[in-house]
């Protein structure tokens, strides 16, 4: 990450105090609704999931009381060398030129805390001013001379910001600072690593969506800097990098979006073959100047993020860092905030020596954020669908193998505690008091309880709370969920979905039901007693998630199989044809082009018609037709001069399209109401 984000300094939020806001109480407050639905099933929890970065700037990096706090936090990916540092990094020697190398901090002082925390860990190589060689002679001292099985390795750090793009904070001695001389040397980097350890999984850098430079193609530049990289390396890597700074506590709603694209990305450069890529979150961190960098709001949206990210499929998300020192100090919720991106204390002063951090490796709030998300997801768990009725409260949820569901709400209101009533789909919980886990604004541990019901909980203002639930019923005899399903034939309006046959039970499996998610609910599409089935009456240009459930004779249900997302595509055939183009893209706004076409009967007057998948997204302006914007759908109505269109006739217009999220470009057009073909 640049470094001057690691100084960020955080607004002052007054406390409730200061405002003279009484606490509302729960009695004084409408229950929020919360649904939670089994059947809705989302990614497995993977072992790696909950990471944060070290640094060789960190004195303390290497110490047993660091391993032991991070192990106690549940953490279970430590990523080195540190950020931008990556780039200037020669790790046989031990130097960064032209930053500080704190001692006690070398490589092999890293995997021995690392082993005490338990953690698996990821390089980042040197590419910015290293070679191929130096990365594989890495990877040999590392797998073959001290046997430590380091698995994941990046190249490089935040490369795109290397200058190519304009702004330079990523040391880069390459002449050529293009994607392309970047994904050339992906290739060499992976010949050369593999080759000494065949074993081990090797990440490119890409760009997030909707964070600069993300889309934008510089002047002799083939494509954005995730086409050129994708389509050159693509083959020879097992994942890619991203970071993400969202600088707000209300970005969660972005996140299906970012891993969508991604994907997408991935699998329109990389071709068949390319599910195997995994996606890395590598650096992320919720400080901004508009909530706490340390305090209970940034923790909050902590785990909200961690959870999201996990239940979208990212395989490890990692803190942005261990420890980073004293920033702007303010007051945040009533706390003190130090503008330390750290989870713990520092001890470092300000330069006047006015305010010190609490003693050395105190936690901060997201700390225990990290910590409550190690105790509500835990690897082999999966996450199911859980949504609320109230913005200020969010959930989650996670299936346990043996049966068990925990469920983590948080509540971000500064002032107000909220009872909550959980309603719950394909689950029945046992009765009795569930266990418990809380943490509340300026606590210093996770308290542990049995409280409340299984449908009824009260959540402390400012709080993050886990409901750790049993079955009321027996699980055993019950069929194995079936395997991961597939789309294929997908159209307009249809598509075949597959799957691997359900292990049976007690009982022979009768039949497979199909269950689209639908927001927080599902709703069943079919049934039948194969492993493949049609679907029909889909809706062109739709995004569709859907799991297959298993039921034996007895009506015993098996849990979700794992879900399969495609979209469905335009008509065939159509009266019209739209061809959408993206002349221009500047990660928050782009230029686009629609050539309209005629394939019907000649018309005199047309409109065109779309709406923008979502809220984020606007009409900045627009030319060649007269265009109106209401809410999120868009018009376009011809002008004098282009309004009759003869059969196989075309037309063009263009607008300027604004987003402040991920760019789901829409894809859906009608023509005088008339669903016309995209391409």
């Amino acid at each position: 990450m640049p470094r001057t984000l690691l100084r960020a300094a955080s607004a002052i939020l007054l406390t409730l105090a200061a405002l003279n806001i009484p606490t509302a109480h729960a009695a004084d407050v409408a229950p929020v609704p919360v649904t939670v639905n089994a059947r809705a099933a989302l990614s497995a929890v993977p072992e790696t999931g909950i990471g944060t970065n070290h640094a060789i700037w960190d004195t303390h990096l290497g110490s047993d009381e660091t391993a032991d706090k991070l192990k106690d936090a549940g953490m279970q990916l430590l990523r080195y060398p540190g950020g931008s540092y990556s780039d200037i990094y020669h790790w046989a020697d031990h130097t960064a030129p032209g930053g500080y190398v704190a001692p006690g901090t070398d490589f092999d002082t890293f995997m021995a805390g690392a082993r005490r925390t338990g953690a698996q860990v990821m390089v980042t190589a040197n590419y910015g001013t290293g070679t191929a060689q130096e990365a594989a002679a890495w990877v040999r001292h590392a797998n073959v001379t001290k046997g430590y099985g380091v698995t994941h390795w990046e190249i490089g750090n935040e490369n795109y910001g290397n200058g190519h793009y304009g702004a330079a904070w990523e040391a880069d001695d390459h002449a050529d600072k293009s994607p392309a001389e970047y994904a050339r040397h992906v290739v060499a980097y992976a010949d050369a690593m593999k080759a000494v350890d065949p074993t081990i999984k090797i990440g490119a850098v890409l760009t997030t969506p909707a964070n600069w430079p993300d889309a934008i193609v510089a002047e002799g530049d083939a494509g954005s800097w995730n086409e050129v990289v994708l389509s050159t390396a693509g083959t020879k890597i097992d994942f890619v990098v991203l970071h993400w700074y969202p600088g707000a506590l209300d970005r969660t709603a972005h996140v299906p979006d970012m891993i969508r694209l991604t994907r997408e990305r991935i699998a329109r450069h990389v071709g068949p073959g390319s599910d195997r890529i995994g996606i890395a979150m590598t650096e992320f961190n919720t400080g901004s100047s508009s909530n706490g960098t340390n305090t209970q709001p940034g923790a909050l949206a902590a785990a909200d993020s961690y959870a999201t990210l996990l239940a979208n499929g990212v395989f490890t998300v990692d803190w942005w860092n261990v420890r980073n020192g004293i920033g702007a100090v303010t007051e945040v919720a009533g706390h003190t905030d130090y503008g330390d991106f750290g989870l713990l204390s520092s001890a470092t002063c300000t330069s006047d020596g006015a305010v010190c951090e609490p003693p050395l490796n105190t936690p901060f709030a997201p700390y225990y954020a990290l910590r409550m998300i190690s105790e509500f997801a835990r690897p082999g768990d999966r996450f199911v669908r859980a949504a609320t009725g109230e913005p200020e409260v969010s959930a989650h949820a996670a299936r346990r193998p043996n049966g068990d569901l925990a469920v983590l709400l948080i509540n971000t209101s500064p002032g107000t505690s909220r009872p909550v009533t959980i309603d719950y789909t394909g689950y029945t919980p046992a009765a009795g008091a569930p266990t418990v886990l809380t943490h509340t604004n300026g606590a210093t541990t996770i308290t542990a309880t049995t409280a409340g019901t299984a449908t009824s909980q009260v959540l402390p203002p400012l709080s993050l709370t886990t409901i750790i639930l049993h079955p009321a019923g027996s699980q055993t005899g019950l069929p194995g969920a079936p395997g991961q399903p597939a789309a294929s034939n997908v159209t307009a309006t249809a598509a075949t979905i597959s799957w691997p046959r359900a292990t049976a039970g007690a009982r022979p499996i009768a039949k497979y039901e199909l269950h689209r998610q639908h927001g927080d609910v599902t709703e069943q599409l079919g049934e039948t007693g194969g492993t493949s089935f049609t679907v029909d009456n889909l809706r062109p240009g739709t995004r569709y998630t859907l799991n297959v459930i298993a039921r034996d004779s007895g009506g015993g249900l098996s849990w979700a199989s794992p879900p399969v997302t495609f979209t469905t595509g335009t008509p065939a055939s159509s009266s019209c044809t739209v061809r959408s183009t993206v002349q221009s893209d500047w990660s928050s706004g782009y230029v686009g082009a629609l050539e309209i076409t005629n394939n019907g009967a000649p018309v005199s007057g047309w409109t065109l018609n779309f709406t923008w998948p979502r809220t984020w997204q606007s009409l900045g302006s627009g030319w060649s037709a007269v265009w109106t914007e209401e809410e999120q759908h868009v018009k376009a109505v011809n002008e004098p001069g282009n309004g009759s269109l003869a059969t196989g006739a075309s037309t063009t217009i263009g607008f300027v399209g604004n987003y402040s999220g991920p760019n789901v470009l829409p894809s859906v057009f009608a023509l005088n109401g008339t669903v016309c073909t995209t391409r």
